[in-house]
């Protein structure tokens, strides 16, 4: 692993935004299931999951034998880790408010649940059940009344059973069998078995999320997300090995993965330097770990630990471990991260799996201006004005005075009717 001055590192990543290609694929791929509905869906399905199918959705009886097909273990697992997740996301519930002055005017916010949300779930080795409950539990608890799955059907037919068992722990039952570019169709425009949908979340292939970037604007969508990446601000207090391992627990995830050490310890610099390679050699997913780290690995060497916080802060990263002496005295200098772990034992996957927090996290520096997926993200806002007649005959001309300003003559209009009339019921 590179260890170079931080200086010397730009820390951009070119992340695929998909070829001309891709994108002609995708449009055409959209543009057909919004004609043609189900009759499209069957054939992609035919064409890219080699199943054709008449019914999409997975059936009871389907949800009953993914039950017998996952352990015990995996099951009490995916449950337990659902009431940490539950417990966490309940605390970010918000909700309406309303105040009235004095003169009698009301303002508020009126809070309402999406009514539909759609979850893209990949199929095949990439197969997730812990996103399944990352992304479904928080829209169940922002009350989302149908929350909905659509995931790739495999070469028998079926979705993999881990992700049916997670839908049934978050509260989701409709699923399915549905992948690529024309699921994300699908719940965008709606066909004969599948209501369209508010809004689509999920992790995908470059297919799924350039088809999820055409489609917004008719839909919502969490964001479009790119290869994951940590980083790790450390000091010589920390432990090389859990050091090493937690970049390369984000390293194996795609041969673009980041996996960064900022740190002001030569010494702890060269020793993980070491430990990545030894480590490397044993992790079954070598091939891509090591990609990643020979492309967008690097130790970055600083002066001191507030040098070390800005390098963080630039570089913004999806994931931020802080493994020095006193991390919780130092949080307030990080202003931009995604995900935040503190401590030698706060490794990544705790939060990716375990903790409650939420794993769907900007990417790519995009943690400079947006959040971890949330129960906000399946909410929506509606502003409430009550205003008294004696607040608009007292603020009704300075309204008029802006709308001359704008050039905006009906809004001025819509005014001044109604203070017409205050004037008239006065001289009565």
């Amino acid at each position: 692993m590179r260890i170079m001055e931080a200086s010397q590192f730009d820390g951009k990543r070119s992340v695929e935004s998909g070829t001309r290609e891709q994108q002609e694929a995708v449009r055409a791929i959209l543009a057909d299931v919004r004609k043609r509905k189900d009759e499209a869906l069957r054939e992609y399905t035919e064409r890219f999951d080699r199943v054709r199918l008449e019914t999409f959705r997975v059936s009871e009886a389907e949800f009953a034998e993914a039950n017998e097909q996952v352990s015990p273990q995996v099951k009490a697992a995916l449950q337990e880790a659902a009431e940490n997740i539950r417990d966490y996301h309940s605390r970010q519930v918000r909700q309406s408010w309303f105040v009235t002055k004095e003169s009698g005017t009301m303002l508020g916010q009126l809070i309402r649940p999406l009514q539909r949300a759609g979850l893209y779930v990949p199929g095949g080795t990439a197969a997730y059940p812990s996103s399944v409950l990352m992304n479904a539990i928080p829209a169940k608890i922002a009350g989302v009344p149908e929350v909905v799955i659509t995931t790739p059907p495999g070469a028998d037919g079926k979705v993999n059973p881990a992700i049916l068992v997670a839908a049934q722990i978050a509260g989701v039952t409709e699923v399915y069998k549905v992948g690529g570019a024309q699921a994300i169709a699908a719940l965008t425009y709606g066909t004969e078995q599948i209501k369209a949908v508010d809004k689509i979340v999920g992790p995908g292939n470059i297919f799924v999320a350039l088809a999820k970037r055409e489609v917004f604007g008719l839909v919502s969508i969490d964001m479009v997300a790119g290869p994951s990446e940590i980083a790790v601000l450390a000091d010589d207090t920390a432990n090389a090995r859990y050091v090493a391992a937690d970049l390369l627990s984000q390293a194996e995830h795609d041969p673009m993965s980041a996996a960064i050490l900022v740190t002001p310890s030569r010494k702890l610099a060269e020793q993980v330097a070491l430990e990545v390679a030894r480590q490397l050699a044993e992790l079954p997913r070598q091939s891509i770990a090591a990609a990643a780290i020979r492309d967008y690995g690097a130790i970055l060497l600083v002066e001191d630990l507030d040098e070390g916080f800005a390098v963080i802060n630039r570089i913004a990263p999806e994931h931020l471990e802080i493994m020095i002496a006193e991390p919780f005295s130092q949080l307030g200098k990080v202003q931009n991260a995604g995900a935040i772990f503190l401590g030698p034992y706060s490794s990544e996957p705790v939060g990716d799996y375990f903790a409650g927090t939420n794993h769907v996290i900007p990417t790519n520096g995009t943690a400079r201006f947006s959040s971890p997926l949330s129960v906000d993200d399946f909410i929506k806002k509606s502003s409430v004005v009550s205003y008294s007649k004696s607040d608009l005959m007292k603020n009704g001309p300075k309204i008029v005075t802006l709308a001359e300003q704008e050039g905006l003559a009906g809004h001025g209009r819509a005014i001044t009717e109604r203070l017409r009339d205050f004037d008239r019921e006065e001289q009565e």
